[in-house]
């Protein structure tokens, strides 16, 4: 049976660092970065990448539309 491989991506220029999508992640994927943008907002990143299943619950969540949710369908 197939398994799904999730990746996100994040507009980090766009974050402002709500964290909706920290709390919205069943995997634990996304952390907030110790960095700010040009805007002055720690964003966030993935930090436990490997562990995306591609849910988008993160993409969903986030108010600014800032993260991407890619899925790839991977054999055992």
């Amino acid at each position: 049976m197939a398994k799904l491989k999730g990746a996100i991506v994040v507009d980090t220029e766009r974050c402002k660092g709500c964290q909706l999508c920290i709390i919205a992640c069943p995997q634990k994927v996304i952390a907030l970065a110790n960095k700010v943008n040009l805007h002055g907002y720690p964003y966030v990143e993935a930090t436990n990448e490997e562990a995306c299943v591609g849910c988008a619950s993160c993409g969903i969540v986030c108010p600014d539309g800032c993260i991407t949710v890619y899925r790839k369908r991977v054999e055992d």
